[in-house]
């Protein structure tokens, strides 16, 4: 579920914060919730490490990781972050067990900007990987899961302003990059 701009974010809060109750309670359908709630945003921490052909299967292990792990969870209001945490760690184990190469050799998602040609998508992509981290995930959030400044607060914990500075800085360090790309 997004959160329309404008949304009352507290109401989003609440509600998370009464799915994740649940689903540490057992319930499989607030699990479920959770997941359609936060895929984009596990996703968009993922495809930041990794390729977007082994970001699939990062993100379902990510989601059995955090089902197993959820009732440790001490503080609901802290979902985002704590599983924002574990697919960084599932991220960091793959790049350790030295599973399949970095070759990005497949598509992005769909929602990705149609006006990019496939090999320009995938140089896009690399170059982002390529950013510091702070920037790195902001920028998957925003350019390729399609999340709002709003939404992207809302997920990972950090302020509106926050974002807006790392959108910011994150673009003009891209745009950068990729100038050099292409004068080379």
């Amino acid at each position: 579920m997004s959160i329309p701009a404008g949304s009352n974010t507290h109401n989003n809060t609440f509600e998370s914060r009464e799915l994740i109750l649940a689903a540490q309670r057992g319930d499989r359908n607030a699990f479920g919730d959770l997941y359609s709630r936060y895929v984009r945003f596990v996703h968009g921490v993922v495809l930041a490490r990794i390729s977007p052909g082994d970001a699939e299967d990062l993100v379902q292990e990510v989601f059995l990781l955090a089902l197993r792990k959820l009732k440790h969870l001490r503080d609901p209001e802290a979902f985002g972050g704590w599983i924002a945490s574990i697919a960084r760690n599932c991220a960091a184990d793959f790049h350790r067990r030295g599973s399949k190469s970095m070759e990005l050799t497949e598509e992005l998602p769909a929602n990705a900007a149609s006006q990019i040609s496939g090999l320009e998508a995938k140089a896009v992509l690399k170059t982002i990987q390529e950013l510091p981290e702070a920037y790195r995930e902001t920028l998957i959030l925003r350019l390729v899961e399609g999340m709002t400044g709003p939404e992207i607060a809302a997920r990972t914990g950090l302020s509106h302003g926050s974002v807006r500075v790392n959108l910011h800085r994150g673009m003009e360090m891209l745009r950068e990059a990729l100038q050099k790309r292409l004068s080379r």
